[in-house]
């Protein structure tokens, strides 16, 4: 049978790009569709933007941290539209330039949205009439990778709240931001607007942040997030969300607990796979189920995939986000090439989900790889694990009077030194773990560690000195 393509993307985002250049670069006549901007998740309203409002927030402890040098400085002061419309223009301009690299590697771009007609056909809306113009193509081989989006709760007055596709596009600062969620995105969302200015509340069902990262990680940012005078809500859920005169109203589940009122009120309760409307059911392709726990929330589906990325439909494959695996940007590039590699480079191979780093870009920061402590533990027994642990505090706090603290983490197995885990908390943590992961991901001993030469005076170099 001929086909329009060998191999048709559906979701130009991290793991459909890398896919469809390297599929590209093997020879393949390949097509990509989008119905957004070029880039996905990370480029338009993830890790590219919210990196950027990062760096933007840490310039006033910069201002306050010079004076104990003995610099002086002015008044200092946010143009807000200034920052916003500098970080919309850079997320533009890099859609524009993944657009080139689809030129230059030979991949068509089709704008549209892009839903399964059979195994081996998509209907293709125009992009740029969504009322009509609709398209088929046929493909060899379909490859889904149409990410994520956020979700939030079915509970009363969520139609008030703002998720993080929104929050870049705020069009004034607020005064007070209310944050419900407390893994990676609403902690990090909470570090950055305060350190811009604003007043954060943020809530969380449990006793702490971060549920399922090592627990010192959790604690240490959770305490430097206090002290940066982050308001933090415990063991509360909110049940009703409502507009009065001074703002929001954000009423909690505590008997004890008064209402929350707030400007903005920011729903980081999770991401689910951005399966619907894709048509699988008209193709074959098999969902799972991943449930989201708490008063409020349904059960999200996930694409079912082997561990080459392959659907139950033997010509479908599925990358990213869109999976029930781990939403990563850098996992869903890999996904994607080795992907490419085993379909059409003739490399058959899968993508190690085993020992992938990670970083928090919270205030403190954090960063991490391989197993946690409680992980080590469940699978290697009490005795079987060692830890080496380290907090101090910063050189360069020496001048500033401030209290901040690092954390740094070695999990060792016992009985073959092996370095199971890196964890830290402190500046340029995602710096430092980066190279440290190296060695983990070799499998480096702490007899590898211990003969490293530290570079001093540095943190990085409390990695190599823990004893």
């Amino acid at each position: 049978m001929n086909f329009d393509y060998d191999l048709f993307v559906i979701g130009a985002g991290s793991g459909g790009l890398a896919a469809s250049k390297r599929a590209a670069s093997y020879g393949a006549k390949v097509a990509i569709a989008e119905n957004d901007l070029v880039g996905g998740t990370c480029v338009i309203r993830g890790c590219v933007p919210k990196k950027l409002m990062v760096y933007g927030s840490q310039f006033p402890a910069l201002f306050e941290d010079a004076a104990g040098y003995g610099w002086q400085v002015g008044k200092a002061e946010l143009n807000w539209e200034h920052f916003i419309t500098s970080i919309d223009k850079e997320v533009r301009r890099l859609s524009k330039l993944h657009i080139s690299f689809l030129e230059k590697a030979g991949v068509e771009l089709i704008s549209g949205r892009a839903t399964l007609v059979d195994p081996h056909t998509v209907e293709v809306g125009d992009g740029l009439r969504p009322t009509g113009g609709h398209r088929k193509y046929t493909a060899d081989k379909i490859l889904i990778a149409v990410g994520g989006r956020p979700v939030k709760p079915d509970l009363p007055g969520m139609e008030y709240g703002i998720t993080s596709n929104e929050i870049f596009h705020l069009k004034t600062q607020p005064k007070h931001i209310a944050i419900i969620g407390s893994g990676y995105i609403g902690t990090e969302f909470a570090g950055v607007m305060r350190g811009l200015g604003s007043e954060v509340t943020q809530i969380t069902r449990g006793d702490k942040i971060l549920k399922g990262f090592d627990e010192d990680i959790r604690t240490d940012i959770q305490e430097g997030m206090i002290n940066h005078g982050i308001r933090i809500i415990h063991n509360n859920v909110v049940t009703a969300v409502e507009q009065v005169p001074e703002g929001l109203k954000i009423s909690l589940s505590g008997e004890n607990q008064e209402p929350i009122i707030a400007d903005v009120f920011l729903v980081a309760t999770g991401r689910v796979p951005n399966v619907e409307g894709l048509g699988l059911e008209n193709a074959g392709v098999e969902v799972v189920g991943a449930a989201i726990e708490g008063p409020g929330y349904s059960t999200a589906s996930a694409i079912a995939v082997n561990e080459y990325s392959q659907t139950s439909q033997p010509n479908i494959y599925a990358v990213g986000d869109v999976t029930d695996r781990l939403n990563l940007t850098p996992v869903a590039i890999g996904e994607g090439r080795a992907f490419a590699d085993s379909e059409f480079g003739n490399n058959r191979r899968e993508f190690s989900h085993q020992t992938v780093p990670t970083a928090v870009f919270s205030n403190p920061q954090a960063s991490t790889v391989g197993l946690t402590e409680a992980e080590a533990r469940a699978k290697f027994g009490d005795d079987a694990i060692k830890i080496y642990r380290t907090r101090f505090r910063p050189m360069y706090h020496s001048f500033t009077g401030k209290q901040e603290r690092t954390m740094m983490k070695l999990v060792v197995d016992v009985n073959t030194d092996k370095v199971l885990g890196a964890h830290m908390v402190g500046e340029d943590a995602a710096e430092i773990i980066q190279g440290v992961a190296i060695a983990v991901k070799m499998g480096a001993t702490k007899k590898d560690f211990d003969a490293t030469v530290g570079i001093h005076p540095s943190a990085a170099e409390e990695f190599v000195t823990m004893r």
